[in-house]
């Protein structure tokens, strides 16, 4: 039988492993960063009634430009995210990994580069190089906060297209200050110019405002975000960047033509009107994750500070092994590449609970402990959900 290595797949292809999370029947799973609430009935019925309007003219393309959905999506950041930005600075496509996808298949591509600090969102690698653009790793320091001496060295001597900024970052929860961002930006711009792409896919949940501000006079920087999270809508595929308007035209350069359904655009203007209810769901999460952190550090755990709607623990001797004792006390988290921990999304109260106590038994009865190693390895996962 013909075998991938016999295809004539390109170079930087071979040897990857394809995006994707244990999809296992468990009784509570909390491995994929989903907003566990379902979408509220009046949601419900709101998108039913958008998408019977949309279906009676699927005979015709959808709009091309998406203008009344990223006029909403303009409405939503400027209302939220304290800084107001027009229609013309918002471009919305298939889920924030589409978004990343233009972006690099604009500013990126074959003898270009893009930089990333891992550990972090392993789609930021595997898209570059999937669009044929050359993936830099630069490093973080142990606690997983950005070393920004370090980074700016590390831009200034490799020279990226491209840099990407994870706040809060995926896996480890940690939030970037404004600060770093600028001096990051400014690093960029002395060696490039150079695009950097500030993914805030988990802002909602954030304990910091929101990194919108700083793309005013920065024309080089774009923000990107995602309704996969905070509106609970990750079957939708729906994710959106800010940025300066010229940014928007870059990207329909390579856009596909008609890439948003009419469902899709119909079904994301729904849960923008709903926009109060759905982020009330958020702040009950963020309750529940400042739960899990307090109550993983009084079982014994080590936990890194998270301002998204997940938690990283360990530390672990070996974080497979833990992970395999957790799951066969009916509960799914996360093994997420990163030696010595593991990531738990924040679920229901009850949900959370189930968690807390596989985790105590783990903890305590099978010999899983956490190692007290301060080290860890940046050695990037393959598998974290973000768009």
């Amino acid at each position: 039988m013909t075998g991938i290595d016999d295809l004539p797949i390109r170079d930087e292809l071979r040897g990857q492993s394809p995006y994707g999370a244990p999809q296992l029947d468990v009784p509570v799973r909390l491995n994929t960063n989903e907003n566990p609430y379902p979408l509220p009935e009046a949601l419900v019925a709101r998108i039913a009634e958008r998408v019977t309007e949309a279906a009676r003219e699927l005979n015709r393309y959808p709009d091309r430009e998406a203008v009344e959905l990223r006029t909403a999506l303009a409405g939503y950041l400027s209302r939220t995210a304290g800084h107001r930005v027009g229609t013309e600075q918002v471009w919305a496509a298939n889920g924030s990994n589409e978004v990343i996808q233009q972006l690099l298949q604009t500013f990126g591509g074959p003898g270009r580069s893009a930089l990333g600090f891992e550990p972090s969102y392993s789609m930021h690698a595997l898209i570059s190089r999937g669009t044929g653009t050359r993936w830099l790793s630069g490093p973080r320091k142990a606690d997983f906060t950005i070393d920004v001496s370090a980074a700016r060295a590390e831009i200034a001597e490799r020279r990226p297209h491209v840099v990407f900024i994870c706040s809060p970052n995926n896996p480890t929860g940690t939030a970037v200050a404004a600060d770093t961002v600028i001096a990051l930006y400014e690093a960029a711009q002395a060696a490039g110019p150079t695009m950097v792409v500030v993914d805030e896919a988990y802002g909602e949940f954030s304990h910091q405002p929101s990194l919108l501000p700083l793309i005013e006079g920065r024309p080089h920087m774009v923000l990107t975000r995602t309704m996969s999270k905070a509106f609970g809508a990750a079957g939708l595929r729906l994710g959106y960047l800010a940025a300066d308007p010229a940014v928007v035209d870059a990207v329909q350069l390579v856009r596909l033509p008609y890439h948003l359904s009419s469902v899709t655009q119909a079904t994301a203007l729904a849960a923008l009107e709903h926009t109060d209810t759905l982020l009330g769901y958020v702040e009950q999460l963020k309750a529940e994750r400042d739960r899990l952190v307090g109550e993983l550090r009084a079982i014994g755990y080590r936990v890194t500070a998270s301002d998204a709607n997940f938690v990283q623990f360990g530390r672990f001797a070996d974080s497979h092994l833990a992970w395999q004792a957790i799951l066969d006390r009916g509960v799914l988290i996360r093994d997420n590449g990163v030696p010595g921990w593991l990531r738990v999304t924040a679920g229901t109260p009850a949900e959370n609970d189930a968690f807390l106590d596989a985790a105590k038994h783990v903890h305590k009865d099978h010999g899983v402990h956490p190692e007290h190693s301060t080290e860890h390895s940046t050695e990037q996962s393959t598998t974290e959900e973000s768009a």
